[in-house]
């Protein structure tokens, strides 16, 4: 009865049933309730630029809002479905999401084994941080996606040696070009990486290489001139870009505009990819132990690890060598196209992890520009106990995603950076419920975008700064926001409430207890506070009950 039962689950078990589920709950946690919280605040720009370029056709690039591809995309997504926060965070989940089934396509290429690959699709399905950027309308997960493909596509290149491939690599720089400024950073170590690999003669190239690399060339120079020209409008972009993107970012890191410290995203990965951090650490060291000749530091710790524990039985694993459980015991093994990605993943996982510490920008979602290579480090010799390891963490990734990314509340937490607070809901139905607003702050968004269009002509007047009380009264809005530094102790004729505009999480308030902060996510956050002067039964109106 038992084999029986077995035997009937067993096919239900296959990999590829698996990794199917993997990608189900990847699909899963990146559309489930996505309008569940409110735009960010660089989201509720971002989507208000398509909408301006939806309803006017026109668009400039700015590096300031990096590239045109975000826009044009959104925009097209507002024609098709309308214009709302769910169908703006649309094509980014997806876009998350897609880089689950190109873990596949790897180990259909004969990188990754077959617990390599579910292990890496898992990670990257469940982590936090590609969890909740993948359901945030910013560049960088489109960029991630393009950046994997890239790579992917590359490798079904060095092959099968087919155009198409080179073509979809083109497309891959294309997409990454017309994104963010720092997509050439990957390109870097692609292209640097892999002349040496050439010099070496540990890669070679097809026979047609060279027809191969000017149309895949052609084709991403052809899709960046469209974009960044606007689609022939503005021709100068393509003279002045380079250098507008170049002056720009240059004068943001010697500003030091949102600065951190260099080791700013090891505390990142601490707060929520913690397992992989480490897996990925135990990865670089398992892989320095297989391949002579190594450092002199890594045969000192080499040889420390095998002075305080005797090594395992070995198993047995493919190539020319056998490994214990943990890493101790290696035996050095040939080179071979597996060893060789893993060993572009190390130096991928270096440089970006380098590159961004010294990045005078420090903002949460670059994480995952280096969480990808840092992926694929972790499930390096997957052997059983290292197994058992990762889906253990797996625990931890899914209880920090739940929280960051489901909780509807204001969470105390570093990932969400400026987010917009849930007060702002309140806010809202107050406009809503009211003929004319006066708004006299510097700080006012997402409102923009919550009242784009006529909504926002009809019912704002908006100075961007506090003004004089005669001014207000002539108005007569059924509602008055100022920031609460710069405000009104009263306005006769009004009822005053400070709400939260939008909230961070503040090392400078939580420093003396950071263990317990770990433990709870809790604690006191940094805010921007907005005053709200309200006539008496606009609250009524909105169907709110009324603060004491």
């Amino acid at each position: 009865m038992t084999a029986r039962i077995v035997q009937r689950i067993r096919p239900l078990l296959s990999f590829e049933t698996i990794f199917l589920l993997i990608v189900i709950l990847a699909f899963f946690l990146r559309f489930f309730a996505l309008d569940l919280k409110l735009f960010h605040h660089d989201e509720a720009i971002h989507a208000w630029f398509a909408y301006e370029l939806l309803q006017e056709g026109k668009y400039v690039y700015d590096p300031m809002y990096h590239g045109p591809l975000l826009y044009y995309l959104t925009t097209g997504m507002f024609t098709l479905l309308g214009d709302s926060d769910l169908v703006a965070r649309i094509l980014p989940a997806l876009f998350g999401a897609a880089i689950v089934p190109l873990v596949y396509a790897l180990h259909r290429l004969g990188y990754l084994d077959r617990r390599q690959t579910l292990i890496a699709a898992l990670f990257i399905a469940i982590s936090p941080n590609l969890v909740y950027f993948s359901r945030f309308l910013r560049h960088d997960i489109f960029q991630l996606f393009f950046t994997f493909l890239i790579l992917v596509a590359l490798l079904a290149y060095l092959e099968k040696g087919r155009l198409r491939y080179a073509l979809i690599a083109g497309l891959g720089v294309a997409g990454g070009m017309t994104l963010k400024e720092d997509m050439p950073l990957f390109l870097v170590v692609l292209v640097v990486f892999g002349l040496i690999l050439l010099w070496k003669k540990q890669i070679h190239l097809p026979p047609t290489w060279k027809r191969d690399l000017v149309c895949g060339l052609l084709l991403a120079i052809g899709i960046m001139a469209v974009f960044y020209s606007s689609f022939g409008v503005h021709f100068e972009i393509l003279e002045t870009g380079l250098f507008k993107a170049y002056t720009h970012w240059t004068a943001m890191h010697g500003q030091c505009r949102i600065c951190g410290p260099w080791f700013f995203y090891i505390l990142l990965f601490l707060l929520y990819e913690v397992p992989l951090l480490v897996l990925a650490a135990f990865g670089v060291l398992q892989f320095l132990e297989r391949h002579d000749p190594v450092p002199g530091w890594v045969a000192r710790i080499r040889s420390k690890i095998r002075e305080i524990r005797t090594p395992a039985p070995s198993i047995p694993e493919t190539g020319p060598s056998r490994v214990s459980e943990w890493g101790a015991g290696y035996t050095p093994v040939a080179w071979d196209k597996r060893e060789l990605f893993f060993l572009f993943c190390i130096v991928w996982m270096g440089a970006t992890l380098a590159a961004y510490a010294y990045i005078g920008e420090k903002v949460p979602w670059l994480i995952i520009h280096q969480l990808l290579p840092m992926i694929f480090v972790a499930v390096y010799l997957m052997t059983p106990r290292k197994t058992v390891f990762a889906i253990a963490g797996c625990v931890f990734l899914i209880l920090m995603t739940w929280h960051v990314a489901f909780v509807p509340a204001d969470v105390n937490e570093p990932i969400v950076q400026v987010q917009n607070s849930e007060d702002m809901r309140t806010v809202i139905k107050l406009m809503d419920a009211s003929d004319t607003i006066v708004i006299a702050s510097k700080d006012y968004w997402p409102l923009p975008w919550y009242y784009r269009g006529d909504l926002w002509k009809k019912k704002v007047q908006f100075y961007g700064q506090v003004i004089d009380e005669s001014a207000v009264y002539e108005v007569d809005g059924d509602m008055v926001i100022t920031h609460d530094l710069e405000s009104y102790p009263s306005l006769p004729g009004y009822d005053k409430q400070t709400y939260k505009l939008a909230y961070w999480f503040s090392i400078y308030d939580n420093d003396k207890r950071l263990p317990e902060y770990y433990l709870k996510r809790d604690g006191r956050m940094g805010s921007i506070n907005i005053d709200v002067f309200t006539k008496p039964g606009l609250y009524e109106k909105a169907n709110l009950t009324a603060p004491v």
